[in-house]
């Protein structure tokens, strides 16, 4: 069924509309979870305060690149998106934005995002952001994900590069323990997507994206999963070993992963559609709180003695 586009004066009637429709282009929740995990990275390279202006601008930056990557995403994407009960109701393919203003809306936020990071920030994490960008709106949407059952896996990498980006923007270097971070939400991605594919591997099949449901079947995608799982669990304590977080962080990292494995291991033992949804969902609070733990961590010692000092 072909989908009307509509004409310049039905959308300019509800202007509204057209904004929140290009505010949708941006993926604003994912470009959410992108910013605050950057900021973690910025808080966890200094001891201190983060400098203000690095912190405005360097979150700014980022977030405007992540969304200038989505909106790409979105263009790329449309004739699959079409296809798909999940995405059929986005701007471009219910005609609620324009292709050309859509590449003109992206090419902005691109352009406005560099502009930002290399006068207000840095040089490397300006060009290390772009090549985030690149990596998710051209390799991945236009390569990977049509190429292989591995494309969430190898594409994973430009979405596990925020917090690596925060720390780029204070410190101005990549250091081992952004790496930590980073392998953190590399080894999260598949399961965290693999649980969405799984209830959404028909649409997938119907859009011709070999997803790994659709071409191994839910049995070898739900393996998988408790395998990167299980990775993850050990990944996500590294930041103790190293000495980067402390106890409080070692504990909690234990718990949200036990409880992620769980959510996985039932889902491998007895798969239904309801439990799949159930496990994507704790997978971004998953991720969300093991940042979150990682920024009260690093600076416990400092608040708890900005909050005692007085009295002692």
């Amino acid at each position: 069924m072909k989908v009307q586009a509509s004409t310049p004066s039905q959308m300019s009637s509800n202007p509204g509309q057209t904004l929140h429709a290009y505010y949708e282009l941006t993926k604003p929740r994912v470009v959410a979870l992108i910013v605050f995990t950057a900021i973690v990275g910025m808080f966890l390279s200094v001891e201190g305060m983060v400098p203000v202006s690095v912190l405005i601008f360097g979150a700014l930056g980022i977030g405007l690149s992540a969304a200038a990557g989505a909106a790409f995403n979105h263009l790329l994407d449309r004739r699959a998106d079409r296809v798909m009960a999940r995405t059929s109701g986005r701007p471009l393919p219910t005609g609620t934005v324009d292709i050309t203003p859509a590449l003109i809306f992206a090419s902005a936020l691109a352009v406005v995002s560099m502009l930002v990071l290399v006068t207000m920030v840095n040089t490397l994490t300006a060009a290390l952001s772009f090549a985030s960008m690149i990596g998710y709106a051209v390799v991945y949407t236009v390569w990977l994900k049509h190429a292989t059952p591995q494309n969430i896996v190898i594409g994973g990498a430009a979405g596990a590069m925020p917090p690596v980006l925060g720390w780029t923007a204070v410190t101005g270097e990549v250091a081992s323990d952004a790496l930590l971070l980073f392998l953190i939400i590399f080894c999260w991605t598949p399961p965290h997507f693999w649980a969405l594919a799984l209830y959404r591997r028909d649409e997938y099949a119907a859009a011709g994206i070999p997803m790994l449901p659709v071409t191994h079947g839910e049995r070898h995608t739900l393996l998988q999963m408790v395998l990167y799982t299980v990775l993850l669990l050990a990944v996500s304590v590294l930041p103790f070993a190293t000495g980067m977080s402390g106890k409080m962080y070692f504990a909690g990292a234990l718990i949200l992963g036990t409880i992620f494995l769980v959510f996985v291991v039932r889902l491998y033992r007895h798969y239904t559609d309801a439990l799949s949804k159930q496990t994507f969902g704790y997978s971004i609070q998953y991720l969300a709180m093991l940042f979150a733990l990682m920024l009260i961590d690093h600076y416990q010692v400092p608040l708890r003695e900005f909050i005692f000092s007085p009295f002692i």
